[in-house]
């Protein structure tokens, strides 16, 4: 949609041509000139996004008539529309990640914070890639369209609690003080829990992964 009233300043905002309460894009022209205006003459008449558009041709009293749009000139017009971007908020989260959420990794926290550094360790949140910030620590940023719905939620301390993944070769979690008698494959946490003696989760959901996100083993973190 265009931006209400920026193009039209002889109309008011509303949801007409170009956001305006227009609805025949004729009433913004006052007239046609005689020594310029010349029976046959075109007119093309479009909205900047190409979602309104008519086309006329001036009668031999020069009064604009509304005729079938050339097949040459509807391509034009859905060029124009072709090359308008839905208009979109950009939402990142930034947040870091601290020591004893590291020591749930690690016996050595700044071990983590220095293999990712080394491109050893990538970094997701809920699946998407996380930008890395420079600097110490582990400060990340991920952009929350390409997280799965319902990514985060809140704990009364105040914070806001999301996820984020360390994916990593065994023998580097290993080497980086990991938790390796932890360490159990995938199908028997389905089974059993995440430790050893939670159960089965029961209220797991099984969601697509988003296309525009490559899977994150193999793939180094993005550091800044």
């Amino acid at each position: 949609k265009s931006t209400p009233g920026r193009y039209f300043q002889v109309a008011n905002p509303g949801t007409g041509w170009g956001g305006t309460d227009i609805a025949d894009p004729l009433s913004i022209i006052e007239g046609w000139e005689p020594g310029v205006a010349r029976p046959g003459l075109r007119l093309l008449m479009t909205s900047t996004t190409g979602e309104h558009a008519q086309w006329f041709v001036l009668d031999e009293q020069l009064r604009p008539v509304e005729q079938a749009m050339p097949p040459e000139v509807r391509r034009v017009v859905e060029r124009i529309g072709e090359n308008c971007e839905p208009s979109l908020c950009s939402v990142l989260f930034l947040a870091g990640a601290g020591g004893s959420l590291r020591a749930g990794v690690t016996e050595n926290p700044v071990l983590l914070t220095t293999a990712i550094k080394r491109a050893l360790v990538n970094v997701t949140c809920g699946g998407a890639p996380a930008y890395v910030w420079p600097g110490g620590g582990i400060t990340v940023m991920a952009d929350v369209l390409r997280m799965p719905d319902r990514s985060f939620g809140t704990v009364p301390t105040p914070a806001i609690v999301a996820p984020i993944e360390f994916s990593m070769r065994l023998d580097d979690f290993a080497a980086l003080g990991g938790h390796v008698d932890h360490v159990m494959p995938l199908e028997e946490v389905l089974k059993r829990g995440a430790w050893h003696n939670d159960g089965a989760p029961q209220a797991r959901q099984w969601q697509a992964a988003s296309p525009l996100n490559p899977w994150p083993l193999g793939e180094p973190p993005m550091l800044g």
